[in-house]
């Protein structure tokens, strides 16, 4: 592969792009092989700071620095980059998008031709390399070029590879799940301190029971039934609070979110 895919460009500077530059340092790529800029000067300064990476003073300066260029902006932002960057985009950049809603048909669109796209969806736990980063294969990129952005990106956690027709139900279950779980972990720790536990452990205990269960899963392949089924005695007391979460509708909430999470990804593609 050539050299100058080592240089990498994000444009944003937001959470995901400190999750991947996070992800990307700790591999062995070089800071200073690592370009950034954000119309927030605050938040550029803080990036470059806390990474020693380099920060540029446009985007245009990002495609002439970079051939990979991450584009780490809000969906609502891309028109806005796509028109400002096209001009300058070559056959040797590679854009990686990763905002829901934004296909790779309606970028092609922005730029009057195909370029270099592959189109990602990763999660925020990618910032201690233990996310999910759904990508889509693009029959019309060079495929070494696809498995060197594969090879570089499984620093930060599982890659599982995606139709981009099923990306609205990827951000529905993996790139807006850590929220449903951190509302889970917040709301069973709760419960632990209404019935006495101290905040501190309560939260502890409800984060490794759910890293511990999890794991389970992962290294059995159990069905998560079956797991289920282990921990619920006849009579006793996890049965009992079975109940009362089926009863509140708690496994139809789940679905019902990753649902209307998919939809709304499904309504800002259009």
């Amino acid at each position: 592969m050539n050299s100058d895919f080592n240089k990498i460009g994000f444009i944003g500077a937001g959470n995901m792009a400190t999750a991947i530059i996070t992800g990307l340092i700790k591999e062995g790529i070089n800071p200073k092989d690592i370009y950034v800029h954000d119309i927030d000067i605050d938040k550029l300064n803080k990036i470059k700071k806390k990474f020693n990476i380099i920060a540029l003073d446009n985007n245009v300066e990002i495609l002439k620095k970079a051939k990979i260029i991450f584009l780490a902006v809000k969906p609502h932002i891309y028109p806005i980059i796509l028109d400002e960057i096209k001009n300058d985009i070559t056959d040797n950049h590679v854009l990686i998008s990763m905002a829901a809603g934004i296909s790779t048909d309606y970028i092609y669109k922005i730029l009057d031709e195909e370029k270099n796209i592959i189109r990602i969806m990763p999660n925020t736990p990618a910032l201690i390399g233990e996310g999910v980063i759904a990508m889509c294969p693009n029959k019309k990129i060079n495929s070494n070029i696809f498995k060197y952005v594969k090879n570089l990106l499984s620093c930060l956690g599982e890659i599982e590879l995606i139709d981009e027709s099923l990306i609205n139900a990827v951000t529905g279950v993996s790139g807006s799940g850590p929220a449903y779980v951190f509302m889970f972990i917040e709301a069973l720790a709760d419960g632990g301190v209404l019935m006495g536990l101290s905040r501190e452990q309560a939260y502890r205990m409800a984060a490794q029971t759910l890293i511990g269960a999890a794991k389970m899963y992962m290294e059995t392949k159990t069905h998560p039934g079956e797991l289920k089924d282990m921990v619920c005695s006849p009579g006793g007391t996890t049965i009992e609070a079975v109940y009362a979460l089926e009863k509140h509708n708690f496994r139809a909430s789940i679905i019902e979110a990753v649902k209307v999470c998919t939809q709304r990804g499904e309504e800002l593609s259009k």
